[in-house]
Protein backbone atom coordinates (compact mmCIF):
# COMPACT_ATOMS: atom_id res chain seq x y z
CA UNK A 1 0.00 0.00 0.00
CA UNK A 2 1.34 3.46 -1.03
CA UNK A 3 1.52 5.73 1.38
CA UNK A 4 0.95 9.73 1.16
CA UNK A 5 4.27 11.81 0.75
CA UNK A 6 3.61 15.56 1.23
CA UNK A 7 3.20 18.28 -0.94
CA UNK A 8 6.77 19.45 -1.14
CA UNK A 9 8.40 15.88 -1.47
CA UNK A 10 5.87 15.69 -4.72
CA UNK A 11 7.42 18.78 -6.05
CA UNK A 12 10.78 17.80 -5.26
CA UNK A 13 10.27 14.67 -7.30
CA UNK A 14 8.55 16.31 -10.11
CA UNK A 15 11.13 19.12 -10.67
CA UNK A 16 14.15 16.94 -10.17
CA UNK A 17 12.98 15.20 -13.15
CA UNK A 18 15.15 15.50 -16.38
CA UNK A 19 12.67 15.80 -19.36
CA UNK A 20 14.02 16.44 -22.70
CA UNK A 21 12.87 19.63 -24.10
CA UNK A 22 11.99 19.61 -27.98
CA UNK A 23 12.74 22.25 -30.66
CA UNK A 24 11.61 23.20 -33.79
CA UNK A 25 11.88 25.94 -36.20
CA UNK A 26 8.49 28.23 -36.80
CA UNK A 27 8.08 31.39 -38.52
CA UNK A 28 8.40 33.92 -36.50
CA UNK A 29 4.44 35.32 -37.08
CA UNK A 30 3.85 32.43 -35.56
CA UNK A 31 6.31 32.60 -32.64
CA UNK A 32 4.27 34.60 -29.80
CA UNK A 33 4.58 33.03 -26.08
CA UNK A 34 7.45 30.49 -27.06
CA UNK A 35 10.69 30.36 -25.87
CA UNK A 36 13.86 30.67 -27.89
CA UNK A 37 15.95 27.42 -27.12
CA UNK A 38 19.25 29.32 -29.14
CA UNK A 39 20.78 32.43 -29.31
CA UNK A 40 19.61 34.59 -31.97
CA UNK A 41 21.95 36.93 -33.78
CA UNK A 42 21.55 39.94 -36.78
CA UNK A 43 21.77 38.54 -40.09
CA UNK A 44 22.09 42.78 -41.17
CA UNK A 45 23.32 46.23 -40.30
CA UNK A 46 19.79 47.35 -39.36
CA UNK A 47 19.16 50.13 -40.72
CA UNK A 48 20.60 49.11 -43.84
CA UNK A 49 21.52 52.32 -44.34
CA UNK A 50 21.65 55.90 -42.91
CA UNK A 51 18.21 56.99 -43.40
CA UNK A 52 15.81 59.90 -42.54
CA UNK A 53 13.22 59.58 -39.37
CA UNK A 54 11.21 62.53 -40.63
CA UNK A 55 9.56 64.76 -43.55
CA UNK A 56 12.23 67.38 -44.44
CA UNK A 57 15.07 68.26 -46.23
CA UNK A 58 18.98 66.47 -46.42
CA UNK A 59 22.47 68.70 -46.52
CA UNK A 60 25.65 68.87 -45.70
CA UNK A 61 25.77 70.64 -42.40
CA UNK A 62 29.69 71.67 -42.75
CA UNK A 63 28.52 73.39 -45.94
CA UNK A 64 25.17 75.22 -44.49
CA UNK A 65 25.72 78.51 -43.01
CA UNK A 66 23.23 80.19 -40.96
CA UNK A 67 21.01 82.62 -42.71
CA UNK A 68 22.58 80.52 -45.84
CA UNK A 69 19.33 79.10 -48.28
CA UNK A 70 19.92 75.75 -50.43
CA UNK A 71 18.80 74.85 -53.38
CA UNK A 72 16.51 71.91 -53.42
CA UNK A 73 18.35 69.73 -56.47
CA UNK A 74 16.50 66.42 -55.42
CA UNK A 75 13.88 64.48 -54.00
CA UNK A 76 13.81 60.90 -52.47
CA UNK A 77 10.42 59.20 -51.30
CA UNK A 78 10.58 55.68 -48.62
CA UNK A 79 11.55 52.82 -50.39
CA UNK A 80 13.26 54.67 -52.96
CA UNK A 81 16.67 52.55 -54.80
CA UNK A 82 18.57 55.56 -56.41
CA UNK A 83 22.00 55.85 -55.45
CA UNK A 84 22.08 59.80 -55.08
CA UNK A 85 24.94 61.97 -53.93
CA UNK A 86 24.87 65.71 -53.27
CA UNK A 87 27.92 68.28 -53.37
CA UNK A 88 28.40 70.96 -51.59
CA UNK A 89 25.81 73.35 -50.32
CA UNK A 90 22.62 71.87 -51.58
CA UNK A 91 19.38 70.12 -50.50
CA UNK A 92 17.56 67.10 -51.19
CA UNK A 93 13.65 66.93 -50.34
CA UNK A 94 13.41 63.74 -48.49
CA UNK A 95 10.87 61.41 -46.65
CA UNK A 96 10.39 59.38 -43.43
CA UNK A 97 12.31 56.26 -43.89
CA UNK A 98 14.41 57.39 -46.88
CA UNK A 99 18.08 56.44 -47.53
CA UNK A 100 20.27 59.78 -46.90
CA UNK A 101 21.76 60.87 -50.38
CA UNK A 102 25.30 60.65 -50.22
CA UNK A 103 27.18 64.12 -49.77
CA UNK A 104 24.46 64.79 -46.86
CA UNK A 105 24.28 63.78 -42.99
CA UNK A 106 21.97 66.27 -41.53
CA UNK A 107 17.86 66.43 -42.23
CA UNK A 108 16.04 69.15 -40.84
CA UNK A 109 11.94 68.82 -40.54
CA UNK A 110 9.72 70.04 -42.83
CA UNK A 111 7.90 72.28 -40.15
CA UNK A 112 11.15 75.00 -39.71
CA UNK A 113 11.56 75.23 -43.29
CA UNK A 114 10.54 78.29 -45.52
CA UNK A 115 10.19 76.95 -49.02
CA UNK A 116 10.76 80.00 -51.84
CA UNK A 117 11.32 79.48 -55.44
CA UNK A 118 13.15 75.99 -55.05
CA UNK A 119 15.46 77.36 -52.21
CA UNK A 120 14.87 75.89 -48.15
CA UNK A 121 15.28 78.93 -45.44
CA UNK A 122 16.53 77.06 -42.20
CA UNK A 123 14.82 78.60 -39.43
CA UNK A 124 16.15 76.41 -36.83
CA UNK A 125 18.57 78.04 -34.51
CA UNK A 126 19.10 74.72 -32.60
CA UNK A 127 19.90 72.51 -35.40
CA UNK A 128 23.19 70.45 -34.86
CA UNK A 129 25.11 67.64 -36.68
CA UNK A 130 23.32 64.53 -37.92
CA UNK A 131 19.80 65.52 -36.58
CA UNK A 132 17.15 63.24 -37.56
CA UNK A 133 19.18 60.68 -38.88
CA UNK A 134 19.18 57.33 -38.15
CA UNK A 135 22.42 55.85 -38.62
CA UNK A 136 23.08 52.20 -40.25
CA UNK A 137 23.35 49.69 -38.01
CA UNK A 138 21.86 52.29 -34.85
CA UNK A 139 19.44 49.36 -34.30
CA UNK A 140 21.75 46.52 -34.43
CA UNK A 141 24.46 45.70 -35.93
CA UNK A 142 25.26 42.31 -38.73
CA UNK A 143 26.36 39.65 -36.17
CA UNK A 144 25.19 41.17 -32.79
CA UNK A 145 23.15 39.41 -30.42
CA UNK A 146 19.60 40.06 -31.11
CA UNK A 147 17.97 37.74 -28.10
CA UNK A 148 19.53 35.10 -25.71
CA UNK A 149 18.35 31.54 -25.67
CA UNK A 150 15.51 31.67 -23.29
CA UNK A 151 13.85 34.81 -23.92
CA UNK A 152 10.04 34.37 -23.97
CA UNK A 153 8.67 36.11 -27.56
CA UNK A 154 6.63 38.83 -26.84
CA UNK A 155 4.41 40.87 -29.72
CA UNK A 156 7.35 43.55 -29.30
CA UNK A 157 10.17 40.53 -29.69
CA UNK A 158 8.10 39.53 -32.54
CA UNK A 159 8.04 42.79 -34.16
CA UNK A 160 11.87 43.34 -33.25
CA UNK A 161 13.08 40.08 -35.40
CA UNK A 162 10.76 40.80 -38.05
CA UNK A 163 12.35 44.37 -38.33
CA UNK A 164 15.85 42.68 -38.33
CA UNK A 165 15.13 40.17 -41.34
CA UNK A 166 14.30 36.91 -39.48
CA UNK A 167 11.94 34.87 -40.69
CA UNK A 168 12.11 31.82 -38.35
CA UNK A 169 13.21 30.96 -35.15
CA UNK A 170 13.71 27.75 -33.00
CA UNK A 171 11.90 27.60 -30.48
CA UNK A 172 10.68 24.98 -27.70
CA UNK A 173 7.75 23.17 -28.97
CA UNK A 174 5.05 22.75 -26.09
CA UNK A 175 4.33 18.70 -25.72
CA UNK A 176 1.57 16.90 -27.33
CA UNK A 177 -1.38 16.31 -24.54
CA UNK A 178 -3.29 13.56 -24.27
CA UNK A 179 -6.53 13.41 -21.85
CA UNK A 180 -7.79 9.59 -21.21
CA UNK A 181 -11.39 10.09 -19.35
CA UNK A 182 -12.30 7.00 -17.17
CA UNK A 183 -15.82 6.15 -15.79
CA UNK A 184 -18.84 4.64 -16.67
CA UNK A 185 -21.08 6.92 -15.64
CA UNK A 186 -20.21 9.86 -17.67
CA UNK A 187 -22.51 11.49 -20.31
CA UNK A 188 -22.08 14.18 -22.56
CA UNK A 189 -23.75 17.76 -22.25
CA UNK A 190 -26.87 17.56 -24.43
CA UNK A 191 -27.27 14.18 -24.05
CA UNK A 192 -30.68 13.50 -21.05
CA UNK A 193 -28.76 11.91 -17.89
CA UNK A 194 -30.60 8.39 -17.06
CA UNK A 195 -30.50 7.77 -13.70
CA UNK A 196 -26.70 7.44 -12.50
CA UNK A 197 -24.90 9.31 -15.00
CA UNK A 198 -22.96 12.64 -14.15
CA UNK A 199 -22.11 15.30 -17.06
CA UNK A 200 -18.50 14.44 -17.98
CA UNK A 201 -17.04 17.74 -17.53
CA UNK A 202 -13.51 17.75 -17.31
CA UNK A 203 -12.33 17.06 -20.67
CA UNK A 204 -13.48 20.56 -22.16
CA UNK A 205 -12.30 21.86 -18.73
CA UNK A 206 -8.64 20.59 -19.63
CA UNK A 207 -9.09 21.29 -23.16
CA UNK A 208 -9.33 24.73 -22.48
CA UNK A 209 -7.15 25.30 -19.90
CA UNK A 210 -4.21 22.98 -22.33
CA UNK A 211 -5.48 25.91 -25.31
CA UNK A 212 -4.77 29.16 -22.90
CA UNK A 213 -1.24 27.46 -22.72
CA UNK A 214 -0.54 27.49 -26.11
CA UNK A 215 -0.80 23.63 -26.68
CA UNK A 216 -2.79 22.43 -29.71
CA UNK A 217 -1.62 19.25 -30.04
CA UNK A 218 -4.66 17.48 -27.77
CA UNK A 219 -6.94 14.42 -28.12
CA UNK A 220 -8.99 13.19 -25.81
CA UNK A 221 -9.74 9.29 -25.11
CA UNK A 222 -12.45 7.61 -22.84
CA UNK A 223 -11.63 4.50 -21.15
CA UNK A 224 -14.30 2.05 -19.82
CA UNK A 225 -14.57 0.74 -16.30
CA UNK A 226 -12.18 -2.45 -16.94
CA UNK A 227 -8.74 -2.86 -16.91
CA UNK A 228 -8.62 -3.90 -20.62
CA UNK A 229 -10.07 -1.18 -22.43
CA UNK A 230 -8.31 1.12 -19.57
CA UNK A 231 -5.00 -0.14 -20.83
CA UNK A 232 -5.80 0.32 -24.42
CA UNK A 233 -6.72 4.07 -24.10
CA UNK A 234 -4.10 4.84 -22.37
CA UNK A 235 -1.65 2.77 -24.69
CA UNK A 236 -3.28 4.77 -27.31
CA UNK A 237 -2.63 7.66 -25.37
CA UNK A 238 0.92 7.27 -25.03
CA UNK A 239 1.65 6.24 -28.87
CA UNK A 240 0.01 10.00 -29.32
CA UNK A 241 1.20 12.59 -26.70
CA UNK A 242 4.56 13.58 -24.72
CA UNK A 243 2.10 14.10 -21.86
CA UNK A 244 -0.64 12.08 -20.69
CA UNK A 245 -3.41 12.91 -18.12
CA UNK A 246 -5.62 10.10 -16.89
CA UNK A 247 -8.94 11.66 -15.26
CA UNK A 248 -10.53 8.91 -12.25
CA UNK A 249 -9.90 5.33 -11.60
CA UNK A 250 -6.87 6.40 -9.44
CA UNK A 251 -7.94 5.35 -6.28
CA UNK A 252 -7.90 1.82 -5.24
CA UNK A 253 -11.47 0.74 -5.50
CA UNK A 254 -12.37 -2.23 -6.86
CA UNK A 255 -13.25 -0.25 -10.66
CA UNK A 256 -10.17 1.99 -10.18
CA UNK A 257 -7.93 0.65 -12.68
CA UNK A 258 -5.52 3.33 -13.31
CA UNK A 259 -2.70 2.53 -11.15
CA UNK A 260 -2.70 -1.37 -12.58
CA UNK A 261 -3.34 -0.02 -16.45
CA UNK A 262 0.17 1.92 -15.69
CA UNK A 263 1.69 -1.16 -14.58
CA UNK A 264 0.61 -2.71 -17.50
CA UNK A 265 2.40 0.25 -20.07
CA UNK A 266 5.69 -0.04 -18.78
CA UNK A 267 4.99 3.40 -16.77
CA UNK A 268 7.48 3.91 -13.57
CA UNK A 269 5.32 4.89 -10.69
CA UNK A 270 7.48 7.96 -9.08
CA UNK A 271 4.47 8.78 -6.24
CA UNK A 272 0.91 7.73 -5.60
CA UNK A 273 -0.85 9.73 -2.92
CA UNK A 274 -0.39 12.88 -1.47
CA UNK A 275 -1.37 14.64 1.82
CA UNK A 276 -3.44 17.31 0.60
CA UNK A 277 -6.78 17.88 -0.62
CA UNK A 278 -8.30 18.12 -3.10
CA UNK A 279 -6.40 15.10 -4.84
CA UNK A 280 -4.89 13.15 -2.46
CA UNK A 281 -4.37 10.18 -4.63
CA UNK A 282 -2.75 11.64 -7.37
CA UNK A 283 -0.48 9.09 -9.63
CA UNK A 284 3.20 10.90 -11.43
CA UNK A 285 4.58 8.28 -13.31
CA UNK A 286 7.29 8.62 -16.49
CA UNK A 287 8.21 6.33 -19.23
CA UNK A 288 11.19 7.60 -21.21
CA UNK A 289 10.67 11.08 -21.80
CA UNK A 290 6.54 10.55 -21.46
CA UNK A 291 4.99 11.77 -18.50
CA UNK A 292 1.92 10.39 -16.80
CA UNK A 293 -0.20 12.32 -14.17
CA UNK A 294 -3.50 9.84 -13.18
CA UNK A 295 -6.12 13.09 -11.53
CA UNK A 296 -9.00 12.82 -9.48
CA UNK A 297 -12.60 11.80 -10.90
CA UNK A 298 -14.37 15.10 -9.19
CA UNK A 299 -13.72 18.00 -11.62
CA UNK A 300 -12.71 20.70 -8.80
CA UNK A 301 -9.78 18.06 -7.66
CA UNK A 302 -9.13 17.51 -11.62
CA UNK A 303 -8.42 21.20 -11.85
CA UNK A 304 -6.51 21.75 -8.59
CA UNK A 305 -4.08 19.53 -9.54
CA UNK A 306 -3.70 19.94 -12.56
CA UNK A 307 -2.75 23.93 -11.98
CA UNK A 308 -0.39 22.88 -8.56
CA UNK A 309 1.21 19.74 -10.43
CA UNK A 310 0.79 19.14 -14.24
CA UNK A 311 0.57 23.28 -15.01
CA UNK A 312 3.95 23.23 -13.91
CA UNK A 313 5.37 20.35 -15.73
CA UNK A 314 4.32 21.88 -19.35
CA UNK A 315 5.45 25.19 -18.77
CA UNK A 316 9.15 23.87 -17.70
CA UNK A 317 8.97 21.39 -21.16
CA UNK A 318 7.85 24.00 -23.34
CA UNK A 319 11.36 26.32 -21.74
CA UNK A 320 9.04 28.63 -19.39
CA UNK A 321 8.95 29.71 -15.77
CA UNK A 322 6.97 26.46 -14.10
CA UNK A 323 5.16 28.22 -11.46
CA UNK A 324 2.52 29.98 -10.39
CA UNK A 325 2.66 33.65 -9.29
CA UNK A 326 2.59 32.84 -5.45
CA UNK A 327 1.49 36.39 -2.91
CA UNK A 328 1.53 36.10 0.69
CA UNK A 329 -1.71 38.11 1.27
CA UNK A 330 -4.10 38.70 4.14
CA UNK A 331 -7.25 36.81 4.86
CA UNK A 332 -10.58 38.58 4.40
CA UNK A 333 -12.29 36.11 7.27
CA UNK A 334 -11.13 33.52 9.68
CA UNK A 335 -11.18 29.81 8.53
CA UNK A 336 -11.34 26.13 9.85
CA UNK A 337 -10.11 23.57 7.90
CA UNK A 338 -11.05 20.13 9.44
CA UNK A 339 -7.92 17.82 8.37
CA UNK A 340 -4.09 18.11 9.36
CA UNK A 341 -3.68 18.04 5.40
CA UNK A 342 -2.21 20.86 2.83
CA UNK A 343 -5.30 22.19 1.52
CA UNK A 344 -5.70 24.31 -1.61
CA UNK A 345 -9.11 26.28 -1.51
CA UNK A 346 -10.92 28.31 -4.57
CA UNK A 347 -10.17 31.74 -3.57
CA UNK A 348 -10.94 35.33 -4.58
CA UNK A 349 -8.06 37.62 -4.21
CA UNK A 350 -9.13 41.26 -4.31
CA UNK A 351 -7.75 45.15 -2.72
CA UNK A 352 -4.72 42.94 -1.04
CA UNK A 353 -7.07 40.07 0.50
CA UNK A 354 -7.96 36.71 -0.60
CA UNK A 355 -11.53 35.19 0.50
CA UNK A 356 -11.97 32.24 0.44
CA UNK A 357 -15.15 30.70 -1.26
CA UNK A 358 -17.75 28.81 -0.66
CA UNK A 359 -18.16 25.30 -2.54
CA UNK A 360 -15.09 23.85 -1.31
CA UNK A 361 -16.34 20.19 -2.60
CA UNK A 362 -13.92 18.52 -4.64
CA UNK A 363 -17.24 17.75 -7.01
CA UNK A 364 -18.20 21.50 -7.22
CA UNK A 365 -16.92 23.94 -10.29
CA UNK A 366 -19.70 26.76 -9.10
CA UNK A 367 -17.10 28.84 -7.03
CA UNK A 368 -13.97 27.72 -8.82
CA UNK A 369 -15.34 29.49 -11.91
CA UNK A 370 -15.02 32.72 -10.00
CA UNK A 371 -11.85 31.86 -8.05
CA UNK A 372 -8.82 34.19 -9.58
CA UNK A 373 -6.28 31.88 -7.44
CA UNK A 374 -5.37 29.13 -4.35
CA UNK A 375 -5.12 29.39 -1.41
CA UNK A 376 -2.77 27.23 0.10
CA UNK A 377 -3.17 26.04 3.53
CA UNK A 378 0.01 23.86 4.73
CA UNK A 379 0.49 21.31 6.75
CA UNK A 380 -0.45 20.87 10.54
CA UNK A 381 -2.11 24.14 11.02
CA UNK A 382 -6.21 23.78 11.51
CA UNK A 383 -7.28 27.35 12.18
CA UNK A 384 -6.62 30.91 10.63
CA UNK A 385 -7.40 34.23 12.09
CA UNK A 386 -8.88 37.29 9.92
CA UNK A 387 -6.05 39.17 8.83
CA UNK A 388 -3.46 36.26 9.31
CA UNK A 389 -0.88 35.61 5.96
CA UNK A 390 -1.69 32.92 3.79
CA UNK A 391 -0.13 31.52 0.54
CA UNK A 392 -1.95 32.25 -2.47
CA UNK A 393 -1.15 30.54 -5.96
CA UNK A 394 -2.83 33.37 -8.88
CA UNK A 395 -4.45 31.04 -11.54
CA UNK A 396 -2.89 31.96 -14.89
CA UNK A 397 -5.55 34.04 -16.36
CA UNK A 398 -5.15 36.38 -13.29
CA UNK A 399 -1.15 35.82 -12.36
Amino acid sequence: MDQPISVDEARHIINKQQFKKKAVDVPVQGAFGRVLATDLHAPADIPAFDQSSMDGYAFSFQNWNPGQSLPIVHEVPAGSKARIEVSGSRAVRIFTGAPLPLGTDTVIKQEVVEVKDNHIFIQDPDISLGDHVRLKGSEIKRGELALSAGTTLSPASIGFLRGIGLANVNVFAPPSVAIVITGDELQQPGIPLAYGEVYEASSGMLTAALLQMGISEIKVFYAKDSLADTVKQLQDALVFADLVMLTGGVSVGDYDFVIRASEACGIEKLFHKIKQRPGKPLFFGRKSEQVIFGLPGNPSAVLTCFYEYVWPVIRALGGQENQLKTLNVPLAAAYTKKHQLTHFLKGYYHQDKVMILHAQESYRLHSFARANCLVALKGEMKSYLEGELVEIHLLPAYG
